[in-house]
């Protein structure tokens, strides 16, 4: 499957996973604003979790489950990263962010549910029939998800913007390797993870696809649109944040994310042809304009 109908399809198993699961919980306002945090959005994350396991002889029974945690995890992080104490944002995907549309104390309730949502999926006994296997889905995630990962990113990411001096490249470059990158390196990597195999390819394609996300992501806070990015643009240049853009300019952010695209697609050389709707994500990340 090519990797637009691949993208498509996967965030339709998502949805509709996800809308199964909070199914069964109480008709609560938090509830309802998990499923409205977790709703929309590119689901690249997911997709991500169910070619890489497609790859390797995983059914998508299994895989939708670690495909719709890492989504619950993705939609936690933004939930909280929105809050006035953090990036203060009044509309995410083009829609009032969960404090505005609610209030605070449910956006950070609903963050935390949905963090732990996601580890409760990649424990259930559907995800994989091996105990072992689904203690290693959790454990990876947890250092993905947690100070060791994205809210070390994170962290880094906020006391950057009270720090006197901006950060240079390697700095930045750790930085997002956490913010972003972790999450998305966790998710190619699961699919090996599920069949028991080497992560070693995904991994190294993952952290080449992590990086330029992310100078994508600078990139179009300066030529992007917020009507079709569904959120504020030019903050991090009213901030004063270093970011790929500020330090290697445009052009130069706009090289490097092409080269690191390419190192993702060479990562994948030992799947041959299978996996070309990988090399068509990579190409994707640096090509969308939302």
């Amino acid at each position: 499957m090519r990797f637009e109908a691949g993208l498509t399809a996967a965030a339709e198993a998502v949805s509709a996973h996800l809308a199964q699961v909070l199914g069964d919980f109480p008709a609560v306002p938090v509830v309802g604003a998990m499923g409205y945090a977790a709703g929309g959005g590119k689901r690249l994350r997911a997709y991500l979790v169910l070619e890489g396991a497609r790859l390797h002889g995983v059914p998508q029974t299994r895989a939708i489950w670690p495909a719709t945690a890492i989504e619950a995890i993705h939609a936690y992080s933004l939930v909280h990263d929105d809050l006035p104490c953090m990036d203060d944002d009044d509309l995410r995907r083009g829609q009032p962010t969960v404090h505005r549309k609610w209030d605070e104390a449910t956006a950070v309730l609903a963050g935390d549910a949905l963090q732990t949502l996601g580890f409760e999926m990649v424990s259930h006994p559907d995800c994989h029939p091996d105990g072992g296997i689904r203690a290693g889905l959790a454990l990876s995630l947890a250092r993905a998800a947690g100070a060791q990962g994205m809210v070390l990113g994170q962290a880094l990411d906020m006391a950057a913007e009270a720090a006197e001096a901006p950060l240079d490249l390697a700095a930045i470059t750790d930085l997002q390797a956490g913010k972003t990158g972790a999450l998305i390196r966790w998710s190619a990597e699961a699919g090996p993870r599920l069949a028991d195999a080497d992560i070693a390819p995904m991994s190294a394609y993952a952290q080449a696809l992590g990086l330029a996300f992310q100078i994508a992501d600078d990139i179009l806070d300066v030529e992007g649109d917020a009507a079709q990015m569904g959120k504020a643009v030019g903050k991090d240049a009213d901030r004063g944040k270093a970011t790929f853009v500020s330090l290697l300019g445009l052009d130069g952010a706009k090289r490097r994310a092409e080269t690191l695209v390419q190192q993702a697609c060479d990562s994948l050389s030992v799947y041959g042809d299978g996996a070309e709707s990988l090399r068509e994500a990579a190409r994707f990340v640096i090509a969308r304009r939302n």
